[in-house]
């Protein structure tokens, strides 16, 4: 039976050290680069050994070198913090921003490229007023590259005059920086709210990066609408006053709107849908504010947006042309 404990305690050193390393190691590979991450990572090993070399003289001494190395981690990694000042990729270097005037929302910094490919468009923004009197209409949009229960998701809210916004929550990558789902884990990733028009935000995903993307309409109260609306001008005025890492677990673009939804009603449910966002119009069923006619099945179909193709003869303004189905 000693002999049993013996084996599961030195076992179980092991293993937490070995997650430690490999927490730590990634942390510091994806945070620094050259001089500084070669440095903090042979200090990160200087700390490995010293930890073991201490369990092997006493056993006690192990967990309390553990200890210490993981506070020296933590304290460095605490000082990693969000910033607004970096050299960003061109089409997240703005943040939408809004200035709220009764019910008169004016939203800066919408972004409106004209993209002729995936990688390149001629740069627009502009400045639009909303009045939210008239915001009349709410569509949620899923956008599909591969695995179908992945998708980015983003928010279309119409108004009675014609106007329409769509919001999007997305890293904010540097310039020459890619994405990285591991990344997202360790504070490598900036988190912005883009404000832009469809025939930018959603033309680029169905037109040049040819995603499947779908757009279902979401039955709200007029309050319920413009809480919403709402909920997404606080969250461009508290990104405006204090950045916030992305998460690909706890901050991504499903989990944020979650957050905002919310505001609707307190006890919404947590479900796998909202890790599993491709599956977004399941969970809206359930809560009963999916739209549309027929089945799920038949609603996830029809919802699935033309591509240009299907396009090509329309003459009409592509929000027009991609509801005229």
């Amino acid at each position: 039976m000693i002999h049993i404990a013996y084996i599961f305690f030195h076992g179980l050193f092991g293993l937490t050290l070995l997650a430690y390393g490999a927490w730590s190691t990634t942390a510091i590979w994806l945070n620094l680069s050259g001089v500084p991450r070669i440095l903090a990572l042979g200090l990160l090993f200087g700390l490995v050994l010293a930890t073991l070399a201490a369990r092997i003289y006493k056993r006690s001494w192990g967990w309390l070198g553990f200890v210490l190395s993981a506070v020296v981690v933590t304290g460095w990694y605490q000082t990693i913090q969000p910033r607004a000042d970096r050299e960003w990729a061109t089409d997240v270097s703005r943040g939408v921003k809004a200035l709220v005037d009764g019910s008169h929302v004016t939203l800066t910094n919408l972004r409106d490229f004209k993209w002729q490919s995936e990688d390149s468009a001629t740069e627009r923004w502009i400045t639009q007023d909303f009045d939210l009197d008239q915001l009349d209409s709410v569509e949620m949009l899923t956008s599909v590259w591969s695995n179908p229960d992945i998708a980015h998701l983003l928010v279309s809210f119409g108004f009675a005059d014609g106007k329409r916004v769509v919001f999007s929550v997305e890293i904010r990558r540097e310039k020459g920086e890619k994405f990285s789902e591991i990344g997202g884990f360790f504070r490598q990733f900036e988190l912005v709210l883009i404000g832009a028009t469809e025939r930018d935000i959603v033309k680029l995903r169905t037109d040049y990066r040819g995603e499947e993307v779908r757009m279902f309409p979401v039955n709200l109260t007029p309050d319920q609408r413009r809480a919403l609306f709402m909920s997404y001008v606080g969250l461009a005025q508290e990104l405006e006053r204090k950045p916030r890492f992305y998460n690909t677990i706890s901050a991504n673009c499903t989990t944020v709107v979650y957050g905002l939804a919310r505001n609707l009603k307190s006890d919404l449910p947590l479900r796998k849908s909202l890790i599993l966002s491709g599956r977004l119009p399941q969970y809206l069923d359930g809560l009963g504010v999916l739209g549309g006619d027929g089945t799920l099945q038949e609603r996830h179909n029809a919802a699935l947006l033309p591509g240009p193709a299907e396009r090509e003869t329309s003459d009409l303004p592509y929000s027009q042309a991609i509801r005229a189905r």
